[in-house]
């Protein structure tokens, strides 16, 4: 995949892939305190070696047709990154997911990079049903998944182990005919 535009803000969607590794570290960096709240990626990937393993264990999965990995560039610099944890495109669910780090928040780029993949998974490989778990405290992903038209289906309690404190987690997810008529 190449890169794509994602609006008129300089905002793109392209691939991160294990050649992007030091970006990719100094990316997480810079929004380690923030992206951890909710995500443990910040906590797995701690320095070069780290990074290089994540970007490929999803070139991997990329390869396997088992998951992807996008990352959102702004200015030309890495900001965060949508992916889909799981991609089962026999059984036709995936689910989503993202990060950002905090001085790209607020601009809709994880809505934008979100509805890209969600539209390709649907329109182009036949998934008919793409999840978004969410931990309940993450107010911004909770209102991405309500932008995109995402039903909210339940509450896994105390699911989520994150930095030594139990998460709720909330169950959102969009059919392929609700997406088809919304998209």
């Amino acid at each position: 995949m190449y890169a794509m535009s994602l609006g008129e803000d300089g905002a793109e969607l392209g691939p991160l892939e294990p050649r992007h590794a030091e970006e990719f570290l100094a990316h997480l960096d810079r929004g380690r305190e923030f992206i951890g709240r909710f995500n443990g990626l910040p906590d797995v990937v701690t320095d070069l070696e780290s990074a290089r393993g994540f970007l490929r264990t999803y070139a991997e999965r990329a390869a396997a047709d088992t998951g992807r990995l996008y990352g959102i560039r702004l200015d030309g610099g890495l900001v965060g990154a949508v992916l889909f944890r799981r991609f089962d495109a026999e059984q036709g669910v995936a689910e989503a997911g993202c990060w950002l780090e905090p001085a790209a928040t607020g601009r809709g780029l994880v809505t934008r990079a979100v509805r890209v993949i969600v539209d390709w998974a649907v329109r182009e490989r036949g998934i008919h049903r793409v999840e978004w778990v969410v931990s309940s405290g993450n107010e911004p992903s909770i209102a991405v998944a309500r932008r995109l038209g995402m039903t909210k289906e339940g509450v896994l309690r105390q699911s989520h182990l994150n930095r030594g404190r139990r998460h709720d987690e909330e169950v959102w997810s969009v059919l392929a005919p609700e997406w088809r008529t919304t998209a």
